[in-house]
């Protein structure tokens, strides 16, 4: 399936000079939003996942779908002040500014086999938060999944050896 067929590039969102995939039309559309979910599903199985997690709030899009479709759990990682326990926090860089992440300190036992699912791969940056938060909690990543991969941004390299799955790169 073309999923690019359903991206739409908005320019200047959030911020001049930004080129933002919409993705709302991919969601919008069962089969290619199972299409994906399917995808992301089949190699996170083969990675041996324990736990789904994704980031705040395009990861939870996602990463719950494929929880689901594979019986395991969703661990979301948000942004600060949205979990109520006590938490982990990370901070990070993105492509047009910086912010936090956190989760419950609880919801990652040492030893379980972490899957992470987000919408987009861009400079890396999330991603290296939320696998920092992980294995910090001492999560194994084994593997993430993305619908879009920014090629140009160079995030893959921040990543080392973590099997990665982009249904779409730009």
């Amino acid at each position: 399936m073309d999923l690019s067929r359903y991206i739409i590039n908005v320019p200047d969102f959030p911020e001049k000079g930004i080129q933002f995939k919409d993705i709302t039309p991919l969601i919008g559309d069962a089969k290619a939003f199972k299409y994906t979910i399917d995808q992301m599903a089949a190699f996170a199985k083969a990675q041996g996942a324990d736990l789904i997690v994704g980031p705040d709030a395009r990861g939870f899009i996602f990463g719950t779908p494929v929880s689901y479709a594979l019986d395991l759990g969703f661990i979301p990682v948000r942004k600060p002040g949205k979990l109520p326990r006590k938490v982990l926090q990370e901070s990070y860089d993105l492509e047009y500014g910086s912010n936090t992440l956190a989760v419950h300190e609880e919801d990652i036992k040492p030893g379980q086999n972490i899957f992470i699912i987000d919408d987009l791969l861009a400079t890396g940056g999330t991603l290296k938060a939320t696998i920092n938060l992980i294995e910090k909690l001492g999560g194994n990543v084994v593997g993430c999944a993305f619908l879009i991969e920014l090629d140009f941004l160079g995030g893959r390299e921040l990543l080392g050896n973590i099997p990665i799955l982009s249904l779409l790169h730009y």
